[in-house]
Parts: structure tokens; C-alpha cells; sequence
């Protein structure tokens, strides 16, 4: 009992196969469950691990065309620029690494708008208008995240810091930790 008959070969796992052991039914069992297909499963599970203490946060803009998921902090560090743009825009965002922001649909709806360095990419939805995110100047290597597009139910609190944007070279320079808030 437990063995193969003699003759019977066991067949190896094929290319990318993995042998879970004796966690194969649990993994059955969570994927039925939960009705997940077997890669939705390890994104669930490989998230979890790469991102722990952070919380998955969706949103978008205010039509629905465009769409995306952030890893962040349930507890958000927002910045309130007075730069020339985010005045008008009434810009506030919280700065993650690229690798925690997905783009889940919309690409083709948005456009972008940039001025002065040409740095920061103001991205916003053709048809309603709205800036969800963007990339800040202050971290090309990250996405600046509207915290008033994000859906409802993940945030717990919103910490605000006044950035003086009108001296953004300054202001930049002078703050400790802005430019590591796009570092994963």
C-alpha cells in the first residue's frame, strides 16, 4: 500500500511542474475554495510573501476606463505639493516603487502631459479627466498615487506633509526620505 506495482513508473513533474507533497490537497483545496485557477493561486500566495505588512489597494479614475491595484501601507504618507501644477490639479499622492503598481486596464485611454523638465509624466484618463497616478519627477522610478482614487475600505489613516513645490529643487534636496519611497 502506498507504492507503485512493479513495472508502474511514477511519471516526474513536467517543465515548470512543481511537487507540492503532502500540501497538494491543501493546495486543491484553497484553489477550490476560493476559485482560483493554479496561477491566480501562487499570485495570491507570492504576493502575500513579497508584500507583507502592506495592503493590496485598487482604484482608478472616475469613469471606470482606467484601472489599477497598488501595494502601500494602509497607513498613507500623502504629500500636499504647492508646485504650480499640483496647486491647480489640487494634487495630493503618496509615492510607491514601480513594482508594487499595476496598470490593470486603461493604458490605451490614458495621455500624458508634461512641462518644464519633461520629467514628471502627469498621466490622466482621455475621456473623464482624472489623474489617478503619476510619475513624480522627485522618483521617475515610481508612480505618484492619488489616494482620493483609491476604492473604498483599505485605508485606515492619511498622514499629509506640505512639500514646498515652488522651491522643488530645495525642497527635494533638504527632505530625508522622499527619494527612497519609490526604492522596493
Amino acid at each position: 500500500a502506498g507504492g507503485t506495482a512493479t513495472g508502474d513508473k511514477a511519471e516526474a513533474p513536467g517543465p515548470g511542474a512543481i511537487d507540492l507533497g503532502a500540501q497538494s490537497g491543501r493546495w486543491a483545496a484553497f484553489q477550490e475554495r476560493h476559485r482560483l485557477s493554479c496561477e491566480e493561486a501562487a499570485r495570491l500566495l507570492l504576493d502575500a510573501y513579497e508584500y507583507r505588512g502592506l495592503v493590496k489597494h485598487t482604484g482608478g479614475c472616475h469613469c471606470g476606463a482606467v484601472r489599477f491595484e497598488v501595494w502601500a501601507s494602509a497607513d498613507l504618507h500623502v504629500f500636499n505639493c504647492n508646485c504650480s501644477i499640483c496647486t491647480k490639479k489640487q494634487n495630493r499622492h503618496f509615492i510607491v516603487p514601480a513594482s508594487r503598481f499595476k496598470l490593470l486596464k486603461g493604458a490605451d485611454n490614458l495621455t500624458t502631459y508634461t512641462f518644464n523638465t519633461h520629467r514628471a509624466q502627469h498621466t490622466f484618463c482621455k475621456t473623464c479627466g482624472v489623474q489617478s497616478f503619476y510619475t513624480p519627477r522627485s522618483n521617475p522610478d515610481g508612480y505618484g498615487i492619488a489616494p482620493h482614487c483609491l476604492d473604498d475600505g483599505t485605508v485606515q489613516t492619511i498622514i499629509t506633509e506640505d512639500i514646498n513645490g515652488k522651491e522643488w529643487e530645495k525642497a527635494v534636496r533638504e527632505h530625508k526620505t522622499i527619494r527612497d519611497m519609490s526604492k522596493p
